[in-house]
């Protein structure tokens, strides 16, 4: 927000200078960003008057003027400007005077110099010439009552300051020049000068009808009819040069007066051009379809989650954002209709972004203006209007159907005291909240306050106890180092921090990223399944509208963006939350009702298995690689791997990886449908899983190594072509082995060609037929108390064949 200081200073005074008063607000809470001056440093500039003028001997676009300065003779002083004439009075620079730099930074000296024979003996300005804008159309006219020889920035008051401040959404009541005022009255004791409000003298009795459907939306709607306006006027300099130290253009003189009562109180209102409303307004939620025009051009499709003030034809404005086009006021107007409502700030909160675009009004009132003084507001504009526009007030049109109710809240001087960390007494807190114009009663050690209509901000006790910090001033905090002990927080033994799980992943060769959790809707629905994602109400971008419930799609955009820039090999990973709908999940101060966010840690392996080496020969990394890297990254746990389908994965080259019988994600290779589409040269390899359960680990135990020698020996079995690698080890452990069997490993896998399979290592062959493999597997014995012998060994084998024979139909290869 921001605003001249000259302004405040009519409203609230105190014996501070600039810069004081900027720390004293600042300390307050409202940080001041800005101090900026209004014009740049120049002297000797003064108010002059063209007395006439004659055209120059010499040069076709030179006039010479005689100009009085209130000097006792006139001065010489040749000037191009195009709007130069008799009877103006324009800034007049005098010799010696210095202007404000060029772009050479060099202030410009004014001298009696010659142009083309004629002396001249000082310079008529121009605004851009004094940098108070970038108009260069011709000199700066001033208003005809300027003092003759006045210094021009006394006469202009270019020697005030732009106060700037940053404003958090819980100081509403502070977006006016008068509540910062109001502000800086109670900080400083100094007197707070009030507007008064004048009733308008009524001249007619017609009144526009106005209906109130939606009282959740509008809980007061104030407005006037005001007739035979002059929209042609002039708006008066002391307005328009307000106006534009608030970073406010003038547009016209109704819509300067709106915005002029808009910073000086606080309260956004529209003004309609009463001939072109159709019949009466209601004040109603939009129904879905119903368009708008605005006034900034744009046209708008509301639904019924958007507030609107609609006549008996059409919807007319944005409620508590922006008017329409069709019922603006121009030139032609002669009749209008102020209004000025109170919107509840919920009502208005973010519908503004939803048409991506935001305004001064939306800004106020989805932080809360103040419902008590509508009434008065409309008198102020009115009062304006027929001041600068003439016109013929109406009676005053007052409805509150639901205004809100203030609780009073109470503050425990104790508790204050504690949160605040020095010392307080009931005297400091009553008298800090009193000064604030807060109504106050006290109890035994308690403050009870009713907060007023302005302050939508004071709802819990926490409220009133940064009320209380903010007037003691925060500069008077004491400095008190902490006297708790600190303890560090250290993770359970049986658990590992998400940075080994990031420093292990790395090690394996991958590189971590980190993107965006809004994602392409596309990716969602091919990727992940999800038919219904978490759509955004204000995208960053139109691709990135969804949250994400899997980190591939994002992995794959990013292996994607490497191959396009000729990466032969990538390897990436990203530990992230996704978002999930879970209708069980309840709000807390982590969560929030109906989502899920849990963390996941994902990777996508592309191209080869290794760099290009002399030691062994370039090899594309496939499943069994990133299955690998899998069990090297949850190790020492074991993991299981059951064929699985995941809507991102190849069907047949996909499995769910179970720890403790329990799923926790998927590894597996591209879909090739996805990977035409995304057009990879090659398919990469991928895994998604469930950060929580990659954290936990095994607490080590002793075991004392075995004096007595371990025994391996060989199986060779001939199983149908459908039984998998996980199928066999499950028969294989569940054999009863009396506790010797200690690993077993599968080592070798043939087929035969037309019913005929020939090892290649004895070159013996078995007759096999074309759904039949051989699988290999070597086992490990041992004993804790004896060496094996062969009875031993030969009884566990024994009981291992009869359970691969039971629930495999395996048989010995022959």
């Amino acid at each position: 927000m921001q605003f001249p200081e000259s302004w405040l200073r009519e409203f609230c005074n105190p014996t501070l200078s600039t810069q004081q008063l900027a720390e004293t607000l600042t300390m307050a809470g409202l940080e001041v960003e800005a101090l900026d001056p209004v014009a740049p440093p120049f002297s000797g500039v003064v108010v002059g008057e063209i007395k006439s003028l004659e055209q120059h001997p010499n040069a076709d676009r030179l006039r010479v003027c005689q100009v009085d300065v209130g000097q006792e003779r006139l001065l010489n002083i040749v000037c191009g400007a195009p709007n130069a004439r008799a009877g103006i009075r324009v800034p007049c620079a005098l010799v010696g005077a210095s202007l404000p730099p060029g772009v050479d930074g060099k202030p410009f000296l004014i001298k009696t110099g010659k142009l083309r024979g004629v002396e001249s003996q000082g310079m008529l300005c121009s605004s851009r010439e004094l940098h108070l804008s970038d108009d260069h159309g011709g000199l700066l006219e001033l208003p005809g009552d300027a003092p003759l020889g006045q210094d021009i920035r006394r006469f202009l008051n270019l020697d005030d300051t732009l106060f700037t401040l940053k404003l958090t959404p819980n100081l509403a009541h502070c977006l006016s020049v008068f509540g910062v005022a109001r502000e800086l009255s109670a900080l400083t004791g100094a007197p707070l000068i009030t507007p008064a409000f004048v009733s308008a003298t009524v001249s007619h009795d017609e009144k526009l009808p106005v209906r109130i459907v939606a009282s959740d939306l509008c809980g007061r709607f104030t407005g006037r009819i005001i007739r035979n306006v002059n929209p042609k006027a002039v708006t008066p300099p002391w307005m328009v040069e307000r106006l534009a130290r608030c970073g406010q253009r003038s547009v016209a003189p109704l819509v300067d007066i709106s915005n002029y009562v808009m910073f000086e109180l606080g309260r956004p209102s529209h003004i309609f051009d009463l001939e072109k409303l159709h019949g009466g307004l209601t004040v109603r939620w939009g129904s879905t379809g119903e368009q708008l025009k605005l006034l900034n051009g744009t046209t708008v499709t509301v639904d019924r989650a958007v507030g609107v003030i609609a006549d008996d034809a059409q919807v007319e404005s944005l409620a508590g954002i922006m008017g329409g086009d069709s019922t603006a006021v121009s030139d032609e107007t002669r009749h209008i209709y102020v209004e000025a409502a109170f919107w509840w700030p919920q009502a208005i909160a973010g519908r503004s972004r939803r048409f991506n675009f935001s305004t001064d009004a939306g800004h106020r009132f989805e932080r809360g203006v103040d419902p008590g003084l509508t009434v008065e507001h409309v008198e102020r504009i009115t009062e304006l209007v027929v001041a600068i526009c003439g016109g013929e007030p109406g009676p005053m049109d007052d409805q509150a159907p639901n205004v809100p109710q203030r609780q009073p809240v109470t503050l425990r001087v104790a508790r204050a005291s504690k949160v605040i960390g020095m010392p307080l007494t009931q005297l400091q807190c009553a008298s800090a909240l009193r000064g604030l114009g807060l109504e106050v009663s006290e109890g035994d050690g308690t403050v009870t306050v009713v907060p007023p209509s302005y302050r939508f901000d004071l709802q819990i006790e926490e409220d009133l106890i940064e009320e209380v910090v903010r007037m003691v001033g925060y500069d008077k905090l004491p400095t008190t180092p902490p006297t708790g002990p600190i303890v560090p927080k250290l993770l359970s033994e049986s658990r590992r921090g998400p940075f080994a799980v990031r420093r292990l992943l790395a090690g394996l060769g991958y590189q971590e990223t980190i993107n965006f959790s809004f994602v392409d809707e596309r990716w969602e629905r091919e990727l992940a399944g999800n038919a219904t994602p978490i759509r955004l109400m204000n995208p960053i971008a139109s691709q990135m509208n969804v949250m994400r419930s899997s980190l591939l799609g994002s992995l794959l955009q990013v292996i994607k963006f490497n191959i396009d820039r000729r990466a032969d090999r990538v390897r990436v990973f990203e530990v992230g939350s996704v978002f999930l709908r879970d209708a069980t999940v309840e709000s807390t101060d982590s969560t929030v009702e109906g989502f899920r966010q849990p963390t996941r840690v994902a990777g996508v392996a592309y191209g080869a298995v290794d760099r290009v080496q002399w030691g062994q020969r370039s090899r594309i990394a496939d499943f069994f690689d990133v299955k690998g890297d899998i069990e090297a990254l949850i190790a020492p746990r074991r993991a299981r791997f059951e064929p699985a389908e995941h809507p991102a994965m190849h069907p047949g080259r996909c499995a769910c990886v179970l720890i403790d019988g329990s799923p926790v994600g998927h590894v597996g290779e591209l879909h090739p449908r996805w990977r035409q589409i995304w057009e990879f040269p090659a398919a990469p390899l991928m895994f998604e899983l469930e950060l929580d359960s990659v954290l936990k680990r095994e607490i080590p135990v002793f075991a004392s190594v075995t004096r007595y020698q371990a025994v391996e020996r060989d199986l060779a079995v001939v199983v149908p072509e459908s039984v998998s690698h996980a199928e066999t080890m499950a028969a294989v452990w569940a054999a009863n082995t009396g506790g010797l069997l200690r690993d077993a490993v599968l080592f070798d896998i043939y087929r035969g060609k037309s019913g005929v399979a020939v090892d290649a290592t004895t070159g013996s062959t078995a007759g096999l037929s074309a759904n039949e493999k051989s699988l290999t597997i070597r086992f490990r014995f041992i004993s804790d108390e004896a060496t094996l012998t062969e009875s031993q060994i030969d009884n566990a084998m024994k009981n291992v064949m009869d359970v691969l024979a039971s629930r495999l139909g395996a048989r010995l290869r022959t």
